[in-house]
């Protein structure tokens, strides 16, 4: 372990043994310098880690930081009325508590908005900006960490694009923090350095693994050639006496506002416990060897960063492997040019490397790497010619010095000379493109190509060939499709493909046998792709549920009137997210369609023996927090996320109150959310109408939506189309289970897994504008967030990974007393701003008040107080600078 862990809780037990309060302090100083950092999207995205980051902090120091982007006001609250700013300030008091649990003691908020659940990271990086990477690199430079951990960058199903661009930024950090060309005014204006951390994993694995303590050890990736990274949540924590699965599930239910008070107990069992997965990405210095014991240990990601294993190099060792190309073919030779550097206070003496490849492949070179002093740095460069395979393959170097031993491997793929797969989603083909911008093709691939096809329907599907050989090729493509699809030929020729060019050969594809099942039901449809007589690659197809809708002219009024819904009934009792349904009684339901003139109609039946909370028609949203009816409708079928979809959710009922104040059962109400337009129903969607009937063992929604609604004219035979069903079983305004009719996880943010309508003899308007999405773009500012403001303080690091206001510009609290009136506080300033001054005590926030200060020099305000004072009294002050850049300040009242 670094000597300077050893300050840093030298440092901890003499903070605990200090008053709670400094006389006055602010954020000038040397900023914190951390271990590891965690870099999410919202508060809790970390809250899977924390059994790992609670060892690490409690048998080895690890001092452990988060960035979390937003504070989370897009999501629900379970627990009170707040919402926007209010819900983020919640959120990030419950963040805070709960990573407390596990010692982690920073939570850098990055106050970005959170705007509302998209599986679209494109959509994410245009609303949160460019800006966002230079935050995430500032706090890199300032915080120092050795060890970055995040999320997962690729679009795989579910996965929610703010997760996916928060990956996306830590990935991109990495890289950024290290070279000083990357926002050089960080360096040159505000005094930062350039900073490269050692090791770089996302969290989870893809892949198999036995449960309890071998769950590191027996855990196989799914890419054999990728390191994965197993701790164990079964260890017991010596200071708390239970499990750390157990410490994590405690801290997980701090998250009350967003339902996570309830989650169940964790098994007492620790056999019955698994591990946390991190997968690498990417390091700088040499670590633990797959298939090592220290490979398996809880240090293993800590190892060469943080810790150093028996008979391992000296920390401060460096040591990287580099080739020339990511893609390999047989016969080819490539470069592989591996590099050590000695510890800048350490000799490593006589050191050597030793190559290691597949069995059969061909290496020459030299692996001497001589004597290597302090801060010497030695390459070795070696030649690798393939011999057979394919798929990836893993590229180590063994370092041997006089000092011990170092290890670090590289991915490449062993790719044919013709490369063919089925074309790609508009977010797989993006993220491919971000891998090749960033240069990390080791985590292209990820996600398994597959496209959608309506049940019975027909679709194009395109074959992309690319020439990877160094010459002009001519070929054929194959498809060799599963029983029930057919296609339009089996075989097509491509010719005359130049080197290094790709080419699309197209495939018309049937749903050959509409009784497939659909859905997360029928799972995907794999299939082979085959170029010039060899397998290419393996994508699949995706059923949606497909529906004809009949000519109609129901009445809207919640029951089903003989002749209104000709059509036959749909299914949506599709499990797609949640508890099962433990019966069709507790819930289940059928869906009805119509359309008349420029109105679609819909009945919905659901059978639901246990209603959820009655909200209170002017907490009209959030709607997956008790009993709801969403419809999703995308106006053509090809939108790439939700904000050019129509998205309406009805609330069967909701709590009314007599003129005596008891509860009585109210009107349903609607809502739009996630679209391209959200809101209160009567404001976003003028003309919708809805009505529903309560019922002993369910209910009935209907309603009429006026296509005119929609961001668009509809394609009448390929309007994208769900509906949805939350059930609730509960009082604490959390839902249980979600069902419907194209069930995918996550499937309300993806519309192209959405079922396909088609409306028959119906005309679109030929000019039906498409309006620009509105995107909420509210979120907290850390200058109005007492706890943010009192880090800022503590740790020296500025606001929400901005700059520090120049000292010509800043402004701090000096002093403050008490008086009849509140808080009197005096200000020292440089130049006009504004001051956000919170009082606080032990028992939170006493007063508040935003000022702003028109003029250089001394300035005394009064805080006004909402209550009486308790223990340890302060005045928290944040500073806003004219010219941008912030400062934090702290002081006791007296």
């Amino acid at each position: 372990m670094r000597k300077r862990l050893s300050l840093v809780l030298a440092a901890t037990v003499a903070l605990a043994l200090s008053p709670a309060v400094p006389s006055a302090a602010s954020t000038a100083g040397a900023p914190v310098d951390l271990d590891a950092l965690f870099v999410g999207a919202h508060p809790d995205d970390e809250a899977f880690s924390l059994s790992t980051l609670g060892q690490w902090n409690e048998d080895h120091r690890v001092r452990t930081g988060v960035v979390t982007v937003t504070r989370g006001e897009g999501g629900g609250n379970a627990v009170g009325p707040e919402e926007g700013p209010a819900l983020g300030l919640l959120r990030e008091s419950e963040e805070r508590a709960a990573v407390g649990k596990a010692g982690v003691r920073e939570v850098f908020n990055l106050d970005d908005v959170d705007f509302y659940y998209t599986v679209s990271a494109p959509l994410t990086d245009q609303i949160w900006g460019a800006d966002t990477l230079e935050k995430v690199v500032r706090v890199v430079r300032q915080t120092r960490p050795e060890v970055i951990l995040t999320m997962d960058p690729a679009p795989s199903p579910g996965n929610h694009g703010n997760h996916q661009q928060a990956a996306r930024l830590a990935v991109q950090a990495f890289y950024a923090a290290a070279d000083p060309k990357v926002f050089p005014e960080q360096i040159t204006r505000e005094g930062l350095r350039p900073f490269a951390p050692a090791r770089l994993l996302l969290g989870g694995g893809r892949g198999t693994s036995q449960i309890g303590p071998s769950c590191a050890s027996t855990f196989r990736p799914a890419n054999p050639a990728q390191n994965v990274y197993g701790v164990w949540s079964g260890r017991p924590s010596q200071a708390q006496g239970k499990t750390w699965a157990a410490i994590e599930r405690d801290a997980q239910r701090t998250y009350a506002s967003q339902g996570w008070a309830v989650f169940p107990d964790m098994p007492s069992d620790p056999n019955q416990l698994g591990c946390d997965f991190f997968t690498q990405v990417d390091s700088r210095v040499p670590f633990p060897e797959p298939g090592s014991a220290a490979a398996a240990a809880p240090t293993a990601i800590l190892d060469g960063a943080l810790t150093r294993a028996s008979g391992a190099v000296p920390l401060g060792t460096l040591f990287g492997l580099r080739t020339s190309t990511f893609d390999v073919r047989p016969g080819t030779p490539f470069t592989v040019k591996v590099s050590a550097t000695a510890p800048s206070r350490e000799p490593l003496g006589r050191s050597s490397v030793t190559l290691g490849v597949p069995a059969g492949w061909q290496v020459s070179g030299s692996g001497e790497l001589g004597g290597l002093t302090a801060g010497r740095t030695g390459t070795a460069t070696f030649t690798v010619t393939p011999t057979t395979g394919t798929g990836r393959a893993r590229v180590s170097a063994t370092l041997t010095t006089e000092r011990g031993r170092g290890y670090t491997d590289r991915q490449v793929e062993l790719s044919p000379p013709v490369r063919a797969g089925q074309q790609l989603l508009p977010q797989v083909a993006q993220y491919e493109k971000w891998t090749s911008e960033v240069g990390v093709p080791q985590l292209r691939g990820i996600v398994t190509p597959v496209l959608t096809l309506p049940s019975g329907g027909s679709r194009q599907v395109g074959v992309v060939v690319t020439n990877l050989s160094d010459a002009a090729r001519s070929g054929t493509v194959r498809v060799d499709l599963p029983a029930g699809f057919t296609a339009d030929r089996v075989e097509a020729p491509y010719s005359d493909l130049a080197a290094g060019a790709s080419t699309t050969v197209p495939f018309t594809v049937t749903n050959s046998d509409p009784s497939l099942k659909t859905s997360n039901q029928g799972g995907d449809y794999a299939y082979t792709i085959s170029v010039d007589g060899a397998v290419a690659s393996k994508p699949a197809l995706e059923l949606v549920p497909a529906a004809s809708v009949p000519q109609a002219s129901p009445t809207v009024d919640g029951v089903a009137g003989d002749g209104e819904y000709p059509g036959p009934a749909l299914d949506i009792s599709r499990l797609w997210e949640g508890t099962a349904c433990s019966s069709a009684a507790d819930c289940s339901g059928t869906a009805r369609l119509a359309w008349h003139d420029d109105t679609l109609y819909l009945l919905v039946q659901v059978q639901d023996d246990v209603l959820g909370t009655r909200l209170a028609a002017a907490d009209c949203k959030r709607h997956w927090r008790t009993d709801a009816v969403e419809v999703t409708l995308d106006p053509r079928g090809t939108s790439e996320n939700t904000s050019t979809t129509f998205k309406a959710a009805v609330l069967p009922v909701t709590a009314g109150s007599d003129v005596a104040g008891s509860a009585t059962t109210g009107p349903p109400c609607f809502l739009r959310d996630a679209d391209n337009r959200q809101g209160p129903g009567e404001q976003t969607a003028p003309g919708m109408r809805v009505a529903s009937k309560v019922a002993s063992g369910g209910y009935t929604v209907e309603m009429s939506i006026p296509l005119e609604l929609l961001p668009g004219s509809i394609d009448p035979a390929h309007l994208g189309l769900n509906i949805l069903v939350y059930d609730s079983d509960t009082q604490d305004k959390t839902g249980q289970t979600r069902i419907g009719w194209s069930t995918w996880g996550g499937v309300q943010g993806d519309p192209y897994r959405w079922g396909v309508a088609t409306l028959a003899g119906y005309r679109p308007p030929a000019d039906r504008p498409v309006p620009d999405p509105v995107i909420p773009d509210t979120a907290l500012s850390s200058l109005d967030s007492p706890q943010s403001l009192e880090q800022a303080v503590r740790v020296h690091v500025p606001l929400a990974g901005g700059p520090a206001a120049k000292e010509s510009e800043s402004g701090q609290a000096v002093s403050a007393t008490t008086g009849q009136e509140g808080a009197k506080v005096t200000l020292r300033a440089n130049a006009p701003g504004k001051a956000h001054l919170f009082v606080r005590d032990a028992q939170g926030t006493a007063g508040s008040r935003v000022v702003t200060v028109s003029r250089k020099g001394v300035t005394t305000v009064t805080v006004p107080l909402t209550r009486a004072l308790a223990a340890h009294p302060a005045v928290v002050a944040g500073w806003e600078a004219p010219g941008g850049g912030t400062a934090a300040s702290q002081v006791k009242v007296r």
